[in-house]
C-alpha cells in the first residue's frame, strides 16, 4: 500500500472536500422545497387572518422570504462551520496537511443559499396570491 506523503495527500484532501460540500449542497436542495411548501400549506389558516386584518401580499411573501434566507444561511454556516471542523479533525488525526481552499467554501455557502431563497420564493409567491376566506377555511 502506497503510503501517504504530502504530495499525494492534498489532492486526495481537496476532492474530498468538493465532494462533502457538493453532497451537503445536493442534500440541501432536496430538502428546502418539500420545507418550504409544507411550511405554507400547514399555515393556510394563520396566512389568511393575517391577511384578513390587512396584511398585503407583499408582507406574506417578505415573511416567508426572510424565513426562508434565515433558515438558507444558517444552515450554510452550519455546514461551513461543520466542514472545516471535519478537515481540522482530519489533519489532526492523520497528520497531513489539508488546505481548505476559499472559493470552495463561498461556492458551497453561495448555492446552500441561493437555492434556500429560491425554493423559499415560489411558495411564498403561492401563499401571497391566497384568497383570504379560502385561507380561512382550509383545513
Amino acid at each position: 500500500m502506497p503510503r501517504l506523503s504530502e504530495k499525494n495527500a492534498c489532492p486526495t484532501a481537496l476532492s474530498t472536500t468538493d465532494e462533502v460540500s457538493l453532497l451537503k449542497s445536493g442534500l440541501n436542495r432536496y430538502t428546502s422545497p418539500a420545507s418550504a411548501f409544507g411550511s405554507v400549506t400547514e399555515r393556510t389558516r394563520e396566512i389568511g387572518l393575517r391577511m384578513s386584518i390587512g396584511a398585503k401580499g407583499i408582507d406574506i411573501l417578505a415573511q416567508f422570504l426572510i424565513e426562508s434566507i434565515l433558515i438558507s444561511v444558517t444552515g450554510g454556516l452550519i455546514g461551513v462551520v461543520f466542514g472545516v471542523g471535519a478537515a481540522l479533525v482530519v489533519n489532526g488525526v492523520a497528520h497531513f496537511p489539508i488546505y481548505i481552499q476559499p472559493w470552495s467554501v463561498v461556492l458551497s455557502f453561495a448555492v446552500c443559499t441561493v437555492t434556500g431563497v429560491f425554493f423559499g420564493w415560489y411558495p411564498a409567491k403561492k401563499a401571497a396570491q391566497l384568497d383570504p376566506i379560502e385561507a380561512i377555511r382550509y383545513e
